[in-house]
């Protein structure tokens, strides 16, 4: 365990105008990915636009490994359908968590990541210290799909000793 530098908690917040994959909506559940792990959420019945509001940590050995997100329509006699996949990285998040960050105010934005051509942001995503934590608020355009966005929200958690 000496070279597990850390957790990441993956709060998904909720999905954005997600496409639909049954006759009038979807049943969507969010697959992530990270080296051999591979954790999901419950399944938002009938709708494109599913609040989870729900915890998925990590175990990050590496920081630079990028992190995949798949969505899926839950479908009952059938393979269940894609519904869009992203990658983001935790690297800027990471650099910010190595800082020290007592003396700032809680609230305070430390940096903002822009989107750019090789990353799924769909807009700009701050990283802030809010109450001795540093939160990073995620916005990922699906690739692969016609429409969609997955909202995260990613907090570091440090091992103790």
């Amino acid at each position: 365990m000496s070279d597990l530098p850390g957790f990441l908690n993956v709060r998904v917040l909720r999905g954005v105008n997600l496409v639909c994959r049954d006759a009038t909506d979807s049943d969507p559940y969010v697959v992530l990915h990270l080296d051999n792990q591979k954790l999901r959420t419950s399944v938002i019945k009938k709708t494109t636009n599913p609040v989870w509001n729900e915890d998925l940590t990590l175990a990050v050995r590496n920081p630079a490994t990028p992190i995949k997100l798949e969505v899926f329509d839950k479908d009952t006699f059938s393979k269940d359908d894609r519904m869009g996949d992203a990658e983001f990285d935790i690297e800027a998040l990471m650099q910010i968590i190595q800082m020290d960050l007592e003396d700032i105010r809680s609230g305070t934005v430390v940096r903002t990541v822009r989107p750019g051509r090789q990353c799924c942001l769909a807009d700009e995503s701050k990283i802030i210290w809010e109450n001795g934590q540093v939160v990073q608020d995620v916005l990922l355009k699906l690739r692969n799909v016609e429409t969609g966005v997955v909202h995260l929200q990613l907090k570091w958690v440090k091992i103790r000793g």
